[in-house]
């Protein structure tokens, strides 16, 4: 697959689990809360190489840029690699980085807003994989429609 399938891919995996994230925190109190997850990795992260800790909107557009670029290249690598196994890479790409987010935050010492419950878990792992499946869903519409394009274009050169 091309770059900007993966690419693609990558960007509908982001907006795809920010999307889903955002309708969970507003519809359930026991939805995960990655947005206070991000903020608090940056805050110590900052903290662990003595930089001035910026305010909490500040903080909130670190995490968003962080999420944007850093989720866009995750989920982007659905989309490297053959056709045939595209949704394979989406579904573990999410499943991975769901059930990470739901297992890591006590091991690095964070507040457990992916794993509240249990059904704050699943939720997290559900998110995450249905970035992956959108990523995936998108590398390929993409790379069809490209493969489309220059099918047509090959195909007019010959009659013109």
């Amino acid at each position: 697959m091309k770059v900007t399938s993966a690419l693609a891919g990558g960007l509908a995996g982001t907006v795809t689990v920010a999307s889903l994230h955002e309708a969970l925190r507003r519809i359930t109190p026991n939805a995960p809360r990655m947005d206070l997850l991000d903020m608090e990795l940056i805050r110590k992260g900052l903290k662990a190489i003595n930089k001035k800790q910026p305010s909490q909107e500040g903080l909130q557009r670190w995490a968003v840029g962080g999420e944007l670029i850093s989720d866009t290249a995750y989920y982007g690598l659905a989309g490297i690699g053959g056709k045939k196994s595209v949704w394979l890479r989406g579904a573990l790409l999410g499943l991975a980085a769901g059930i990470t987010a739901a297992v890591l935050p006590k091991p690095l010492h964070l507040h457990e807003q992916a794993n509240k419950t249990l059904g704050t878990s699943l939720m997290t792992i559900g998110l995450y994989l249905a970035g992956g499946l959108a990523a995936a869903a998108m590398a390929q519409l993409v790379e069809n429609a490209q493969t489309n394009d220059e099918d047509v274009e090959e195909f007019s050169e010959g009659i013109f």
